[in-house]
């Protein structure tokens, strides 16, 4: 379910884009990810930091978009909001010696400190790669292009997730073995 929560903008986006324009595109975006953030909220009684941010730059990038009638502002924002978490994370574990990413999950999952490490570093090179790939994909491709790949390039994520269960989960049976 909460897949669907997560991929119902995007695809409410690719619609709108189909059937109308990037305008009213953005704009179904805007309304969607506030259904989405309500909906999260409903269920979870909480946000993450990560909803908040995503909330506020569909928002901005999306009003941008909107009244400079400017298409390159919501073209922009998944760079501007994968740069920034791959920045934050970074900044947390080379510079304060924070590893954010077991701030958030260490309670649901028990991992060896170098696990963790190696996975932030993970979710850096990741996000810098998602960046990067918008950024390249939004300056040198059509706007139609640009909405297809937002749709096939779900496909990233999912390889990069099934890739780091795959990863964690020898640490994990460790764990349940010791416990029996």
């Amino acid at each position: 379910m909460r897949f669907l929560i997560d991929f119902f903008p995007i695809a409410l986006f690719v619609a709108a884009y189909k059937m109308a324009d990037i305008y009213t595109a953005t704009a179904v975006l805007m309304v969607a990810t506030l259904v989405q953030t309500g909906l999260i909220y409903a269920i979870d009684r909480r946000l993450q930091t990560l909803h908040k941010v995503t909330l506020a730059l569909v928002l901005v990038f999306g009003a941008l978009t909107l009244f400079l009638q400017d298409e390159r502002f919501i073209k922009w924002k998944p760079t501007v909001l994968y740069a920034s978490m791959a920045i934050v994370l970074a900044a947390a574990l080379w510079i304060w010696k924070k590893n954010f990413l077991q701030l958030l999950l260490g309670s649901q999952l028990k991992l060896p400190e170098p696990v963790w490490a190696r996975l932030t570093v993970a979710w850096i090179a990741y996000f810098l790669f998602m960046a990067a790939i918008n950024g390249y994909v939004a300056a040198y491709f059509s706007t139609e292009f640009w909405v297809d790949f937002k749709l096939w390039g779900y496909i990233f994520p999912v390889i990069f997730i099934v890739g780091q269960g795959l990863y964690i989960s020898r640490y994990l049976k460790d764990d349940v073995v010791e416990k029996s």
